[in-house]
């Protein structure tokens, strides 16, 4: 049982970062589908999923690799969030239907989110090392599963809000994902 509470805590406390850029995409498409919310929240908890996993398995083979590459994940975080956040600023200030809702994000800006927002989940890998292969899936599982739950949740309040920010919220949600980047990127060189 402490074993699913410790998963579930450490699934919550990864998930903020993809909860943020939930609610920043539920504020830009205030339309969105509930099978298009499953599919965003999908994408950010398989990556929730495949990062500890990944980094498990880095552990156990190329610690070496992963020691280094460690060092470059909060400029990675920081570049794509930074990307992603500026192109949102730059389409809500470029936004000439103000009153009306933003278009929905692409494919491939939601893979990039569910890569920025989950590239830390790697070194959770490094702290479940001591487990073997099924305890460390069972528990990739459970923060892939949390992650999914608070995403959708933050869509559901993205477009609560959304509704009634429309156009200026592809600005507001380009600021959040800065704000997530730097966030980042700050505790990684803390670290």
């Amino acid at each position: 049982m402490l074993f699913v509470l410790n998963s579930a805590l450490l699934g919550t406390g990864l998930a903020m970062d993809a909860f943020s850029v939930s609610l920043a995409n539920g504020l830009r498409e205030s339309f969105m589908s509930r099978k298009r919310m499953c599919t965003i929240a999908g994408v950010f908890s398989l990556f929730q999923w495949a990062m500890p996993m990944i980094g498990w398995i880095c552990v156990h083979t190329l610690v070496s690799f992963f020691t280094e590459f460690e060092k470059a994940v909060p400029w990675i975080a920081l570049v794509l969030l930074l990307f992603i956040g500026g192109k949102m600023i730059l389409e809500g200030i470029g936004n000439k239907d103000a009153d009306k809702p933003q278009s929905g994000t692409g494919a491939a800006t939601i893979l990039v989110q569910g890569v920025a927002t989950s590239i830390d989940a790697l070194s959770v890998g490094f702290t479940i090392a001591e487990y073997g292969l099924l305890m460390a899936f069972t528990a990739s599982v459970i923060i892939g599963a949390v992650t999914f739950v608070i995403c959708f949740a933050g869509l559901v309040l993205g477009k609560r809000f959304g509704t009634k920010l429309a156009g200026k919220a592809s600005i507001l949600g380009g600021v959040i994902l800065i704000g997530i980047g730097i966030e980042i990127f700050v505790k990684g060189m803390l670290a």
